[in-house]
């Protein structure tokens, strides 16, 4: 019996569905933030067809125009100061935006965008804090435009799978989640500036930039349940030490955000959620991922889920009739889209036809203040209470 509900499950997730585009409406796009994660962006709006990239800004002068040429895309107006000079050029008709600033900046942009009426593709993270992020969704309520946030590994079919066993009821009632990830060593430099590892650009370091994702693989899974209270562990050993940057070892002054951050983490349902993340760490991997439920167990062999996948085929453990059995579940290659068109792709058609942010902030919320809430227990040494207002 399980093995048949298994087997419907693989099938249901394997389906491909196609999208109609219609290609006599196009949506006029801007891109705010010119850094290597708006080549993504502005690469995947070039292969849409229904898409007129008409408008770029950066901070840094100049730089919004050469991105565009380098990218060969002509005809972008990108003579603005700041995101708001772009937003109030009447003249763009903007229909919708990417947000690829650093993490510093995800906030300021989004709201201008929303309060003048504009559709919002922003990066991940939400943003730094809890606050920044209430913020953002009261200018998003405000507006009636669509938010996402862009976590295109939830697009995968082996992702989807994860979701598909826990709504099957194959575990159970979900007690206790093992997950996270890492590199041995991986801090991400060089970059221009270094924004990624700078406090008054990043806010965060492992946590916002990959974390996130671990967060948000399992609590996509579990209908994301409301976390209740965080005791969280930062560190940034690695971040500080020269001999981490034999070539450029002056990075280490430069470095004010977590390298490893670990947390346990109470949910709403007495859902246990163990959680850690690395940039940097003397192992090759925290260990896999592991769902445990009163009918069965779920193994995700460690895996980069910021890359777009999991890390090989899964186990499921259940004892039937005081026998174990272990079930594989294969890797599915769907031979689709790209994660990152699909991500895309869904903002487009959910801009076009009304529908709902495909990644919402109704839930990426609660991802948002479990971030939070480790920065602010590792600060206090001690457990804290998550609260999120109504908005």
């Amino acid at each position: 019996m399980a093995e048949a509900k298994m087997d419907a499950l693989l099938d249901y997730a394997g389906q491909k569905v196609e999208t109609v585009i219609d290609t006599n409406r196009k949506l006029r796009v801007g891109i705010i933030g010119c850094g290597w994660i708006a080549d993504a962006h502005v690469d995947s709006y070039k292969r849409m067809a229904d898409v007129e990239i008409v408008a770029g800004a950066d901070l840094i002068p100049g730089k919004a125009a050469a991105f565009f040429a380098k990218h060969g895309v002509e005809g972008v107006k990108t003579d603005y100061a700041s995101h708001k000079e772009m937003l109030d050029d009447e003249s763009l008709q903007l229909d919708a935006v990417s947000i690829c600033t650093y993490n510093r900046q995800h906030a300021a942009p989004a709201i201008y965008a929303l309060q003048k009426g504009v559709h919002v593709m922003l990066e991940k993270p939400f943003t730094v804090t809890l606050d920044e992020a209430i913020e953002v969704m009261k200018a998003e309520k405000e507006s009636g435009k669509i938010l996402s946030i862009g976590f295109q590994p939830r697009l995968d079919p082996n992702m989807q799978m994860i979701k598909k066993i826990v709504e099957s009821g194959e575990l159970g009632q979900i007690y206790y989640i093992q997950t996270g990830g890492g590199r041995r060593r991986g801090i991400p430099t060089p970059f221009p500036e270094v924004t990624f590892i700078r406090d008054e650009t990043a806010g965060l370091g492992a946590l916002a930039d990959i974390g996130c994702y671990s967060l948000d693989m399992v609590l996509n899974a579990i209908g994301y349940p409301k976390p209740l209270t965080v005791t969280g562990y930062k560190s940034d050993f690695f971040g500080k030490n020269p001999t981490t940057y034999p070539n450029n070892p002056e990075y280490a002054a430069k470095f004010g955000v977590d390298d490893f951050a670990a947390a346990f983490i109470r949910l709403e349902g007495g859902i246990i959620l163990d959680f850690r993340i690395a940039w940097a760490m003397n192992i090759n991997t925290p260990g896999d991922t592991i769902i445990l439920g009163t009918q069965g167990g779920l193994r995700i062999p460690s895996t980069d889920c910021w890359n777009g996948s999991v890390g090989g085929p899964m186990t499921i453990y259940k004892t039937i009739g005081g026998i174990n059995y272990e079930t594989q579940v294969p890797i599915i290659n769907d031979g689709g889209p790209s994660l990152f068109d699909r991500k895309i792709r869904s903002f487009l058609d959910a801009c076009k036809n009304g529908g709902k942010a495909p990644v919402p902030t109704s839930q990426i919320i609660y991802n948002q203040a479990i971030l939070d809430g480790i920065a602010k227990s590792a600060k206090l040494g001690r457990e804290i209470e998550i609260e999120i207002p109504q908005i």
